[in-house]
């Protein structure tokens, strides 16, 4: 549970107050009453928390010294860029980002999401009996933040939430169809990133590794994605990709869902190519011609044959259309992948899928930041989108410049 403290030499700033949770000391606005910590990561800690002005339940995290390393810094300044324009049903809502008391010199960032039950990946390993209907539902919508402490067996009806496949696959189609639109790949989609509610709501969260799709020729990492769920251009070193990374990535997690366990858990990323040919089965010369890298090609070639795993072999309760929509996902050439609409539009999804209550993101969002920025420019930056979710602050530091 969350401890009342003292503040850190017993200096208390206005309008906050002091709790400590797992051994980390949270400063927060008064307006927030802390419950209890409820998920612990390489980002931060997240608590729960309601919102005493609207009654809302929000959760809480904290990014303990945010500028200690750029990289991570980065992450979070362009999660907060994108969020301020993403509304959309299944895309995790940013509401509210606390204001530091010291511009110049703030150490902590404070990020306010909207509050989920449980993430996919917690239902996945767990002993819930995932049918068909909730992994088209799951699918459809998709969301995400952090994995919240047995929720799934918190949630108020599990006759409802049967988890099936189709269910889940709607969902997660239906968010990222909007981040395409939006001209955003978010690149690390997984069970842990789409957070769920008992209602069987989802919604994708961390965007960190999120890039603009700008169309043109231009280098990308192919360091993104946590491995089981990287596309094959990705693990290859492929100089430019584009929206299919993300559909791969749903196709794993659909194939996970089907399956319970990860479909390509490689150790390494020689052994995660390895482990796919297996499955797909060694491909013809025309579809490795999207391979830009001449040793990334001699590798694939070098691999002995295999006729490949057929998906219905082992997923043999699946439903066939969830087979052939797995198929059209993991398709070793990205050229050839599904696309999100066209996902959409395959009849195991068409029936929960109504393209009049979709609509795609207004403007695209453009998320190019500079790699290089120093830490004191990407805190000037990170406190002027601080600035947008507190406009009585904004509008003094207008009248101060003034």
């Amino acid at each position: 549970m969350a401890t009342p403290v003292e503040p850190p030499n017993g200096i208390r700033s206005p309008g906050k107050h002091y709790y400590s949770m797992w051994q980390s000391l949270f400063e927060i606005d008064t307006k927030y009453v802390p419950i209890k910590p409820i998920g612990r990561g390489a980002y931060g800690i997240v608590c729960s928390s309601v919102n005493r002005e609207t009654n809302e339940k929000v959760a809480i995290k904290k990014i303990n010294n945010a500028f200690e390393n750029r990289v991570d810094a980065l992450r979070t300044l362009r999660e907060l860029k994108l969020l301020r324009h993403l509304r959309h049903e299944n895309v995790i809502a940013l509401k509210d980002v606390m204001m530091p008391i010291h511009r110049r010199s703030f150490k902590d960032v404070y990020l306010v999401y909207e509050l989920m039950d449980t993430d996919l990946h917690q239902i996945v390993k767990s002993s819930q009996t995932l049918t068909n209907d909730h992994c088209q539902y799951f699918l459809f919508q998709i969301s995400a933040i952090t994995a919240r402490d047995n929720a799934l067996y918190r949630l108020a009806d599990l006759t409802v939430f049967t988890a099936e496949a189709d269910v889940i696959c709607v969902q997660l189609l239906r968010g990222l169809k909007y981040l395409h639109s939006a001209n955003i790949l978010h690149r690390d989609l997984k069970p842990g990133n789409l957070l769920i509610n008992a209602n069987c709501d989802l919604k994708i969260c961390d965007f960190g590794l999120a890039r603009t799709s700008s169309g043109k020729d231009q280098f990308m990492t192919e360091y993104v994605v946590t491995r089981w769920y990287r596309a094959p251009e990705l693990l290859l070193c492929c100089d430019n990709y584009g929206t299919s990374i993300d559909v791969w990535s749903v196709g794993c997690i659909f194939a996970e869902l089907l399956g319970r366990k990860p479909v390509f858990p490689g150790t390494e990323c020689l052994n995660q190519l390895k482990l796919i040919i297996n499955i797909l089965g060694s491909q013809r010369e025309e579809d490795l011609e999207f391979i830009d890298n001449p040793k990334a090609r001699k590798y694939i070639k070098s691999l002995p044959y295999s006729p490949g795993t057929p998906f219905s072999r082992l997923y043999p309760q699946a439903h066939p259309l969830a087979i052939d929509l797995l198929q059209r996902m993991l398709v070793f050439d990205p050229s050839k992948r599904v696309s999100v609409m066209e996902a959409l539009q395959h009849p195991y999804m068409s029936p929960l899928y109504d393209p009049n209550t979709d609509p795609p993101a207004q403007v695209p969002i453009n998320l190019d930041i500079d790699e290089d920025l120093g830490e004191e420019t990407i805190r000037d930056m990170m406190w002027t989108e601080i600035l947008h979710y507190h406009p009585e602050a904004a509008t003094a530091a207008m009248e101060e410049v003034m």
